[in-house]
């Protein structure tokens, strides 16, 4: 027969072993450490009401106060499953308290509270922290306390607030204890709110489903929705392309966009814009026709894209060297009918038109020698008409074409134009590719305020050197990279500094921008202001910016507040916006968001929707996580699926990879999740930096900031840390690797033999140069080092142009792209560089994709 401490211990074995922590969000600008209270006293019928539950349901009262509390940590930390400090007995300490919000109706969760509460009581005075310290975990943890006996107790030391429910006399008061370090008095206030209003809630009708019930008062749910979005800003009644003709009036001869030695006015990218419009108009293009534009980045492409909005068409951009499939899987889902192209760009469209016989192709030369007028089209164009098609990659493998209209597209290049300070005579570098959404601002704001843009050659953008003199010799004052490539920029600046007079602003986009950067960057160009900016293809691009003349304060660098006329909202899975500060889905509403996915209604459905919130306003939901943060900004937390549970509690990978970036001798970081082989998940950690750290540095330092159960097992460095085709950290890569990394382990640990100890290997790389290259290769190929040898062939090991580019920075310009082409085979490149340079030393790392890439 089981006794009642046997019963005691598989108890609380199973809640300490389940682990878990419930994290309650900061709020505050001025974090002085001190403890305060907010009191409110429960009102007489809402006692009164909440007792008759408690006896209908033959519980006690302070069964409902708890299920209440449960369903406020809930809505403070994003998740349905909490864990609380519990406090028993009178002055006791609090015991570890797991309680779920899954039960749909306040009925159900009362009684599911009553039943996990009742449980706790009967092992109360069981040894728990004897029990914890013998199974070797962690002290508690715990960040809210409930204490239902009322006493005026002592925070515990890792808790963030403590909720008691004093009587006095025949009144009820709740009384939130608070650390001013984390919380301020307003949201201590909003917290008290919570709570009332839940119990307000569970009385008022019990069998009510809570999860679609709010938590917020009216006035910090109008704040979210209304005093949060992008200021107002008035919009002209005209397109882009309109107001681009206005600017032509007035300053016809001024230079409109400029590309290596080529220059074309304002009057010339007119007139040869009217042009093509009309080639294309005299060819059937009807209201939102789509267009394709396959060219390369050139003066051409400006033109042609400007003709396909003026000739009320929508514009679909394709680069050149797509794979011909793919080609034809972007016209055929568009509905493309007709494609505009030039000279030597033709190779792969030609394969893939070959399986689309309806589908016309139009040479640029070809239209304009047809000699048609240059005199504007006067094409009406309607602000809610469809603008542009860009496709992106989709989780099924499948491209997605999201569709924006025109009025978007101007909305965001004003708030390029407001933000980043573009005015007359300001150059703007347009570096992204042509599939890129950030390509189309970088071309035409500077259109719009009397501006130049200077359309970078590729060759130069994959020169960083080049590119920094591009800039430089171009007078460029504004450009937008993604953080990798800044990265290489700020490496080569560091070891060559130089002054950029014309440079003002900066912008970075397309993955999370680390504090370390913006660090380097301030340190390198003091005067020269920092842009993060965060949106969505199918949001118009950019939502949110953050300007930033300095270093920030904050540990993570925020996106920013939302630019003018956009709505942006941190919401829970019923569109529902969370409390101030909490963790939640990011959803777009207004003027930025797109019709969808051209085609595809099945993906428009579940991602497009109307907005609940705002009658006649569609409202976008991606996949990313963020929060609010004190002063109005947007603070990213990452992708859903970068958050993961280890041992039941919840991990921001993004939280992990901070610390390790306050880490001296790191870079850049990463932290993937993997399944241990019996072992359930475990965290592994890549980084980069001047070389790898002495073991156990890393683990010390985590330690000291972070719960154990964060801390990842290894760590592993790299030069470079593998990226995407668009610039981002790849992290099926890495989780590839570090699955690699565990067979290497455990085939050694099994009798297998240990990488780089075979003694005779005819093939393995011999030379100084021979085994640099290979390091390299290793790196940015994402295969180990140990099986590269000799004559391995750089693209039939996985080698792309990317990996190519990043192999050339990584070696400083000992050789380019070209080299690596003609001399793919590892001793042949060698040989190669030992031939025109002396063997090449460890250089700071200035990996990362161009901003191109």
């Amino acid at each position: 027969m089981t006794t009642l401490a046997e019963a005691g211990r598989e108890f609380w074995r199973g809640v300490l072993t389940a682990g878990g922590v419930t994290t309650v969000p900061r709020w505050t600008l001025d974090p002085v450490t001190h403890i305060a209270e907010h009191e409110a006293t429960l009102p007489e019928d809402l006692v009164d009401g909440l007792s008759r539950l408690a006896d209908d349901l033959a519980v006690p009262l302070r069964s409902v106060l708890l299920a209440a509390h449960a369903k406020v940590l809930a809505a403070l930390s994003g998740e349905h499953e909490v864990t609380i400090g519990y406090v028993a007995v009178r002055g006791g300490r609090p015991l570890p308290c797991r309680l779920t919000t899954e039960p749909d109706s306040w009925r159900t969760l009362v009684l599911h509270t009553h039943r996990a509460e009742s449980e706790l009581l009967l092992h109360k005075d069981f040894p728990v922290d004897g029990l914890r310290h013998a199974l070797g975990l962690p002290g508690p943890s715990t960040e809210a306390v409930f204490d239902p006996t009322g006493d005026r107790g002592e925070l515990a030391e890792n808790a963030v607030l403590r909720v008691e429910i004093p009587r006095r006399g025949d009144r009820r008061t709740l009384r939130l204890r608070y650390r001013t370090d984390a919380l301020d008095a307003d949201c201590a206030a909003r917290i008290v709110g919570y709570h009332l209003t839940a119990l307000t809630l569970i009385a008022t009708d019990p069998d009510a489903v809570h999860g679609r019930q709010s938590l917020l008062s009216a006035e910090e749910r109008r704040f979210q929705l209304e005093g949060l979005a992008g200021p107002r800003r008035e919009l002209p009644d005209h397109r882009f392309h309109e107001l681009f003709e206005q600017r032509v009036r007035v300053h016809p001869d001024a230079v409109a966009t400029v590309r290596g030695d080529q220059r074309w006015t304002y009057r010339e990218l007119n007139a040869r814009a009217n042009r093509l419009g009309r080639a294309l108009l005299a060819r059937g293009l009807d209201r939102e026709g789509v267009v394709a534009v396959v060219t390369e980045r050139n003066l051409d492409w400006a033109a042609a894209v400007l003709a396909v909005f003026k000739a009320g068409g929508v514009y679909l951009p394709i680069e050149p060297h797509f794979p011909a499939d793919r080609i034809a899987t972007m016209l055929s889902r568009a509905g493309c009918r007709l494609v505009l192209t030039e000279p030597g760009s033709t190779k792969m469209l030609d394969r893939a038109l070959d399986a689309l016989p309806a589908v016309r192709a139009l040479s640029v030369d070809a239209a304009y020698a047809e000699g048609h007028p240059d005199s504007d089209l006067g094409v009406g164009v309607a602000p809610d008409q469809l603008a542009y098609i860009y496709f992106t990659s989709g989780s099924t493998g499948e491209p997605k074409g999201a569709m924006c209209e025109h009025a978007g597209m101007l909305n965001h290049l004003y708030a390029k134009i407001d933000d980043l300070g573009i005015g007359e005579g300001q150059v703007v570098a347009q570096t992204a590719p042509q599939c890129f959404d950030i390509s189309l601002w970088q071309l035409a704001s500077a259109l719009l305020a009397d501006g130049r843009t200077l359309l970078v050659e590729q060759d130069a953008i994959l020169d960083v050197p080049r590119f920094v003199d591009t800039i430089a010799r171009g007078g460029v004052g504004v450009f937008q990279v993604v953080p990798s490539y800044l990265d290489a920029v700020v490496s080569y600046l560091e070891r060559h500094p130089r002054e950029l007079p014309y440079l003002r602003c900066v912008s970075v986009t397309g993955e999370a921008l680390k504090k370390e950067l913006v660090q380097r960057w301030f340190a390198a160009q003091p005067g020269i202001r920092l842009v993060n900016a965060y949106g969505l293809t199918e949001t118009s691009d950019d939502t949110n910016h953050e300007v930033m003349d300095r270093v920030p304060d904050t540990e993570r660098i925020p996106l920013g507040r939302p630019v003018n006329n956009v709505h942006v909202s941190v919401v829970d899975e019923h569109l529902s916006p969370v409390p101030l500060g909490a963790p939640g889905a990011i959803v777009f509403s207004g003027i930025c968001v797109g019709r969808g996915y051209v085609n595809d209604p099945e993906r428009t459905r579940q991602a497009f929707m109307a907005d609940p919130h705002h009658a006649g306003r569609r409202l976008y939901r991606g996949g990313d996580y963020g929060r609010w943060v004190p002063g109005g900004k947007l603070e990213f937390l990452g992708r859903r699926d970068t958050q993961v549970k280890i041992r039941g509690f919840r991990i921001e990978i993004g939280e992990v990879e901070s610390a390790m970036l306050r880490a001296p001798g790191v870079r850049d970081s990463a932290v993937v999740a993997v399944e241990g082989a019996g072992q359930g998940g475990r965290l592994v950690a890549f980084y980069s930096g001047q070389g790898p750290l002495e073991d156990g540095v890393l683990t010390d330092r985590l330690g000291r900031s972070l719960p154990v159960y964060m801390v990842p097992s290894e760590f592993h460095w790299q030069e470079s840390l593998p990226v995407t085709a668009n610039g981002k950290v790849d992290r099926k890569a890495l989780t590839a690797l570090a699955a690699q990394l565990d067979a290497v382990v455990t085939d050694v640990g099994s009798g297998g033999t240990e990488p780089g100890t075979v003694q005779e290997d005819r093939d393995a790389p011999r030379t100084p140069t021979e085994r640099r290259l290979a390091a390299l290769w290793a790196q940015v190929l994402d295969i180990p080092e140990y099986t590269i040898r000799r004559p391995d062939h750089f693209f039939d090991r996985g080698g792309t142009s990317l990996a190519a580019v990043r192999l050339a920075i990584a070696l400083d310009r000992a050789v380019d792209i070209a080299d690596i082409t003609r001399h793919p085979v590892l001793a042949d490149l060698a040989r190669m560089v030992d031939g025109r340079f002396e063997p090449p030393q460890p250089v700071p790392r200035v990996a990362g994709p161009p901003a191109s890439s």
